[in-house]
């Protein structure tokens, strides 16, 4: 399909298709960066080991890759905005998915509410990113799509927050090492209570949800009409254009480390005893945002995209230095950072795989326009390309996880993330400037 529509959205119409876009961004940002506090939690209550643990992104990300034909062929058929409806109730489907799978802490059961989760957001991002470009004027749509990147991040700063509050509440030394010093009844009674509260905060989900679905489909939103491409005469030409063929890749890179450093850091910090470990995606979170503001401030005005990848690689590559030699004793950094505002402070290393967040929060946005540049009637191929590059998320955190499971040490299983910093830099440096093999 082409991304021409046959009636822009008047600026003054803008403002409630953009709130409730927005809306779905945050939905977005609070289901996907939940992994990051459920993968400590479900590795202890099924007794999991790091690489296991780790299946709960590879099931939610690789949603993405598997459903992306089939949900493409509904929108089709359905239209864009009935077609943000289906990917709600499938949404709510999966999160009613997490009762029965919470009341047994059956693991599979747990994977398969993840996938469906993820298979509802698929159709919901592909159905409501059309709407960020064309809500408003073209020459503002990447203001907009930085906006509600900030909006994306900003629910993840808030979800591990809300689900310490909500799930560990009372369970200040909820680790292994203190359900293993229980007796067996005791353990078993403590793993149930502690998964059954899981429940409540997903019922919750699905209300809220169910509650989206009729704002959506009962609201003023318009209507896209797109014409659709020839697939059959343009397919396999997109690989004539390196610049998007290295942009899929780094953006595959990009993403398999953008969730290590959001998912593990919990996973991470709970093997350092780190107290507050289910929140620890907050920090990351956190750290992405500022790098979301630098984005919408600075670029074009005072840094150029393609100096801003170039140092979103180096920062990374110094970060991942940084996460797998420096001390988790010593809480120094977060001291001097932040320790003045009463936030805890986390060991030095654990500051820095959160400061990945910070690094890299400009990689999506400046690779899209440099990867997708002078590739013409061949955009839409190329857009879909780049999309696939979201199964990074389901891919290297399970390789980031088999090298902490088999090194037994989660510290070194950071350099993972070295060799996706490097593609990084090789396509700001020179990969986006290629126009031929």
């Amino acid at each position: 399909m082409t991304a021409t529509t046959q009636a822009q959205v008047s600026p003054k119409s803008s403002f409630l298709p953009m709130t409730i876009i927005g809306v779905l961004f945050f939905i977005f940002g609070f289901v996907t960066w939940l992994n990051g506090s459920l993968i400590p939690f479900l590795k202890i209550i099924c007794e999991l080991n790091e690489f296991q643990a780790l299946f709960v992104t590879f099931a939610f990300y690789i949603a993405y890759t598997v459903m992306a034909l089939p949900m493409s062929s509904i929108l089709k058929k359905t239209g864009y905005k009935n077609g943000m409806a289906i990917g709600l109730a499938i949404m709510v489907v999966g999160s009613l998915l997490f009762i029965p799978a919470a009341q047994s802490a059956n693991f599979i059961l747990f994977l398969g509410a993840l996938f469906v989760l993820g298979t509802g957001l698929t159709i919901l991002q592909t159905a409501s990113n059309p709407y960020v470009v064309h809500i408003g004027p073209k020459e503002s749509a990447a203001m907009r799509i930085s906006i509600m990147g900030l909006i994306n991040k900003g629910a993840g700063v808030i979800v591990p927050i809300l689900f310490t509050a909500l799930v560990l509440s009372g369970f200040e030394n909820f680790t292994a090492e203190h359900l293993a010093a229980l007796t067996e009844v005791e353990r078993t009674a403590q793993i149930n209570e502690l998964s059954s509260r899981l429940v409540t905060p997903y019922i919750y989900m699905a209300v809220a949800l169910t509650f989206l679905i009729g704002l959506v489909k009962f609201s003023s939103l318009p209507e896209l009409e797109f014409e659709a491409a020839d697939d059959h005469q343009t397919k396999g030409s997109i690989t004539h254009f390196p610049q998007v063929i290295l942009g899929a890749v780094a953006l595959f890179a990009y993403v398999g480390v953008e969730v290590i450093a959001g998912d593990t850091i919990g996973l991470y910090g709970a093997s350092l005893g780190v107290n507050n470990f289910a929140s620890l995606t907050s920090y990351t979170m956190v750290f992405m945002v500022l790098g979301y503001i630098i984005g919408v401030t600075c670029i074009p005005r005072f840094i150029s995209q393609e100096k801003a990848l170039l140092g979103s690689a180096i920062a990374g590559i110094l970060c991942v230095i940084g996460a797998t030699t420096s001390s988790a004793e010593s809480t120094l950094i977060a001291d001097i950072l932040w320790g003045w505002s009463g936030i805890p402070v986390i060991p030095n290393t654990v500051t820095f795989v959160a400061m990945m967040g910070l690094a890299h929060a400009l990689v999506w946005p400046s690779i899209w326009p440099l990867a997708l540049e002078g590739l013409g009637k061949y955009t839409a191929q190329g857009s879909a390309l780049l999309i696939m590059g979201i199964s990074g998320g389901a891919i290297l955190p399970l390789i980031f996880g088999k090298v902490a499971h088999f090194a037994e040490n989660t510290q070194l299983a950071y350099w993972v993330c070295l060799p996706c910093y490097l593609f990084i830099l090789f396509y700001a440096l020179k990969g986006h400037k290629m126009r031929s093999w």
